[in-house]
């Protein structure tokens, strides 16, 4: 077998971004205490937990600010405001918690020195990441084997995903064919060229994606079957596409359906549930006293902006299928549906200044912690769909009524993951979401949507 170039796998890749941000960080500032009058942080044994809370914060706010998000990592203009926000929080945290941190120098400038040695060691090993790991030397190069009609949205699905993820061509598996059709984004070789093609691009693995197996020809399965038994790594597309892009490609999805659904063994988890309710109600109930709080503020707002009724109750399908009925802050205008149900859009004319404001900061969800109480609904899940549009989407997009095997949730993996759902087309993409959850749903797949909802928030991106 030929000798395959060096590549980092996405986990390989973001465990180094998180590893090395500690070590050039902790390397900073002995180097800083080193060369100024410099003591507000030093590493000794009576002081290990200011290393542990600064690690903790830099991972935490790093996570929050998007600074292990490959496609972010890999642009050094996106890079630089995360790495800015990551440094400044957790230098503000660090200094509000002096009891387990440095009490603050009567010298003010070392807060500086602080400051500016953790920027510093975060941007310099950031401009190695991306000069270096993330050049095309690092590059994955993968040799697709399909049919030709779904290359486009093969390739498609991995360039966003993974920026390291180079796909050089791929081999029509499908016997030839008069006037059929031909992908000019990637170049195509003829199934007699897999060999030649494996060795001088330096191809690192083959993702079969065909839809049927049946139509695979004979000369390129004896290859395949060939370069298997030699230790060639070949994989099946849904998993690759799956573990690169955490959602279920329910579209390519066959009669064999039941092998990509074994669902999270958390689903029937009696310890797991009874956790995931306690959280339930102990998040919600801090929610519901946040609302009060900011009730009289949205109040006055609702009474000069929106000017109607204060709270919207709508229809949604709940576990099971149950019908429930939402609370919400409203933000459209009255009778905003008096010609039908019509799919909610972004920039959408019948929403209200305000309204925008809530929708944008979230605030328009509030009040759904009282379904969250009531039971209806989780803190986590798939967001629940009016009955109407579930009706119409069930008929048009497979196995789309299975998203209601769990409680639906006021936040959710395809939340964090899809601005908006105004299309059929959207609504399969939050369904490969939502489906991923349910099938790996687990607790620190939770806290990972957790997390996600503040750095959406943070950022403003709801709708």
């Amino acid at each position: 077998m030929p000798k395959h170039d060096i590549h980092f796998n996405i986990s390989e890749r973001k465990i180094l971004l998180r590893v090395v941000d500690i070590l050039s960080i902790l390397g900073m500032l002995y180097l800083v205490s080193s060369l100024f009058a410099f003591d507000y942080f030093s590493v000794t044994k009576e002081n290990w937990t200011w290393v542990m809370v600064l690690l903790l914060y830099i991972s935490a706010f790093g996570t929050v600010f998007e600074l292990y998000d490959l496609q972010k990592a890999s642009r050094l203009d996106k890079v630089t405001s995360n790495i800015i926000l990551t440094a400044s929080v957790t230098v503000l945290f660090y200094l509000l918690t002096p009891f387990f941190t440095p009490f603050l120098p009567a010298n003010r400038l070392q807060i500086l020195y602080f400051y500016l040695a953790i920027i510093s060691a975060l941007f310099i090993w950031r401009l190695v990441y991306i000069n270096f790991i993330a050049s095309p030397r690092f590059y994955k190069k993968v040799l697709i084997v399909g049919e030709t009609s779904n290359i486009e949205i093969i390739v498609d699905a991995f360039n966003n995903s993974d920026p390291n993820y180079k796909i050089v061509g791929f081999i029509n598996c499908e016997e030839p064919l008069e006037n059929s059709l031909k992908y000019k984004g990637i170049k195509e070789y003829e199934p007699s060229e897999i060999h030649q093609v494996i060795k001088k691009e330096k191809i690192s693995e083959i993702v079969v994606a065909s839809y049927n197996a049946e139509t695979i020809t004979t000369n390129i399965y004896n290859d395949l079957i060939m370069l298997l038994e030699r230790g060639f790594p070949i994989k099946e597309y849904t998993q690759v596409f799956e573990d690169m892009t955490y959602r279920v490609p329910v579209q390519f999805v066959g009669k064999d359906f039941y092998k990509y659904f074994p669902f999270s063994r958390s689903n029937q988890n009696k310890f797991y549930q009874f956790y995931h309710r306690l959280f339930d109600i102990l998040f919600s109930f801090t929610g519901v006293l946040v609302g009060l709080c900011i009730l009289p503020i949205i109040f006055i707002g609702n009474l000069f902006a929106n000017k109607g009724p204060l709270f919207y109750f709508q229809d949604r399908v709940g576990k099971n299928g149950k019908i429930f009925s939402i609370i919400k802050f409203r933000t459209m205008i009255v009778n905003a549906e008096k010609q039908g149900a019509v799919w909610a859009a972004k920039d959408d004319d019948r929403v209200t200044l305000f309204g925008k404001f809530l929708r944008r900061s979230r605030l328009d969800e509030v009040p759904q912690f009282l379904n969250i109480l009531k039971g209806d609904m989780s803190l986590i899940g798939p967001r629940p769909e009016r009955p109407y549009f579930v009706k119409e989407l069930s008929q048009v997009i497979p196995f789309y009524e299975t998203r209601h095997i769990i409680k639906p949730g006021l936040t959710g993996w395809a939340q964090v993951k899809v601005r908006y759902g105004s299309t059929v087309e959207d609504s399969l993409l939050k369904l490969q979401y939502d489906l991923y959850y349910i099938k790996h749903r687990s607790f620190f797949l939770d806290a990972n949507v957790i997390v996600k909802t503040l750095s959406t928030m943070l950022f403003f991106r709801g709708q």
